[in-house]
């Protein structure tokens, strides 16, 4: 199901191999942490939904970062989610996942909820991001091109 997934992005040009970039990792980490500044902002003027998105982009930013240090480009924030998992083998997938469902919802549909539900969800969003950022720029700083050619390879056996 996954490799189904994995070759139709493929097959749209959504997910490709490309050379790996320190200038396109670079700019996706500098977004990452403007993610983050934003996030901060938004929470303490108690702009709960969209501080929720921002956290999220915040991760969405760093695993790009991630891919391009890798030589991966894939347009899709799933896709890029899963490769995290297959590929990286990094249980932060579920961090990211959960954050997306979580922007999604806050974004594309008006809630009932309380306010201070949000607030609560937002406060551990932001939380979530700044760990998952660190911890996510550790597994960049740890890459080497070993590393990188094998994970171009699994990619390459994976999307057949």
């Amino acid at each position: 199901m996954i490799n189904k997934f994995l070759n139709k992005l493929k097959k749209e040009e959504k997910l490709k191999l490309v050379k790996p970039s320190e200038e396109i990792k670079d700019s996706y980490l500098e977004k990452s942490s403007n993610c983050l500044k934003s996030a901060k902002l938004l929470l303490k003027n108690k702009l709960y939904e969209n501080s929720i998105g921002m956290s999220y982009y915040a991760m969405y930013n760093v695993l790009l970062a991630l891919l391009f240090k890798t030589g991966i480009k894939c347009e899709n924030h799933s896709g890029s989610i899963l490769l995290l998992n297959l590929l990286y083998e990094e249980e932060a997938y579920k961090i990211i996942s959960d954050a997306k469902k979580e922007r999604i919802d806050k974004q594309y549909y008006v809630t009932t909820e309380k306010n201070e539900i949000t607030k609560e969800i937002a406060e551990e969003l932001l939380y979530n991001a700044e760990e998952f950022v660190l911890h996510i720029k550790t597994v960049i700083i740890n890459l080497d091109n070993n590393k990188i050619e094998f994970l171009r390879k699994m990619l390459s056996s994976i999307t057949l």
